[in-house]
């Protein structure tokens, strides 16, 4: 089995990208498909053995990748992950900001440092990626970058450190496409994807997540796969004149409005799932 990419094979070849987070969900499929489309794929997170094993993967398919354990939230950190990058590979040229993370609290309950952990981890962490990946090299040889964002539109209750880092990571990503050009900086924003993320979550949300799918006009969770194809669009020579961009993946569910009861016509549109290697999350599971 293969990566059923809607995208043209050899469409990255000679190619060195970088994917954060790339030892699970969305990042893990999407080094999969950049790798099944020529490129070299240099993983990046703090769990070395998720990169080694998604490294195992991506070799057992025919593709070339390497591993590098980072926090990318210290600086130091990031820029010696760069730089061995580029001693290793020689050149990068996209960078998919994916690495990101929070927990469910309400506002009023959220600590200074639960707040600055979840900060550092969406925002700062993918600002320091990408100056590092500007500065050493994409300044003088150009690429493209996409970052990661969240359906942050009208609020993100629950999870207002998470909304408050990724509506900072838009802002950063139009300043960047302006400052950074002819670099192109775009931005993916997912809604209710069915990631192995949703497996993280306390047993007091499951409920609620196994019901998200009543909320969204097409009446159905995104795949990774569905995500994925957004950042390589991006990625690709077909968007050369999209910079400053944000591409929302959420089967329109911002547009459901209160004042308007009926959530689309009640029946689900055909989902794309190109990824070979992606499984139900354990909690969507007979929902």
């Amino acid at each position: 089995m293969s990566y059923k990419s809607i995208f043209r094979p050899g469409l990255f070849s000679g190619q060195v990208a970088v994917v954060t987070g790339g030892g699970s969900g969305i990042g893990r499929c999407t080094a999969h498909e950049l790798s099944s489309l020529g490129a070299t794929v240099a993983l990046v997170g703090r769990d070395e053995a998720r990169l080694a094993a998604v490294q195992a993967e991506i070799a057992q398919a025919g593709g070339e990748a390497s591993s590098h354990a980072c926090d990318i939230r210290e600086e130091a950190r990031v820029a010696a992950t760069i730089e061995a990058i580029l001693a290793l590979h020689g050149r990068i040229d996209a960078l998919v900001n994916n690495a990101g993370g929070q927990f469910s609290a309400p506002l009023a309950q959220i600590s200074a440092k639960g707040w600055d952990a979840v900060v550092r981890n969406n925002l700062t962490g993918g600002f320091l990626m990408a100056r590092e990946c500007f500065n050493r090299h994409m300044a003088g040889h150009g690429g493209a970058i996409v970052n990661m964002l969240a359906d942050i539109w009208m609020g993100m209750p629950g999870m207002g450190h998470s909304g408050a880092a990724r509506a900072g990571m838009l802002n950063f990503t139009e300043t960047a496409a302006l400052e950074w050009a002819p670099v192109r900086v775009n931005a993916v924003a997912p809604g209710w994807i069915a990631s192995s993320g949703m497996d993280r979550y306390p047993p007091h949300m499951r409920a609620m997540i196994r019901g998200l799918h009543r909320n969204v006009p097409l009446h159905r969770l995104g795949t990774e796969s569905e995500v994925s194809a957004a950042i390589v669009f991006l990625l690709s020579p077909a968007a050369a004149f999209i910079s400053g961009a944000c591409i929302r993946i959420d089967g329109a569910a911002p547009n459901a409005k209160r004042v308007w009861p009926q959530v689309g016509s009640g029946r689900a549109n055909a989902a794309f799932d190109g990824f070979h290697l992606a499984r139900t999350p354990d909690v969507l599971k007979d929902a």
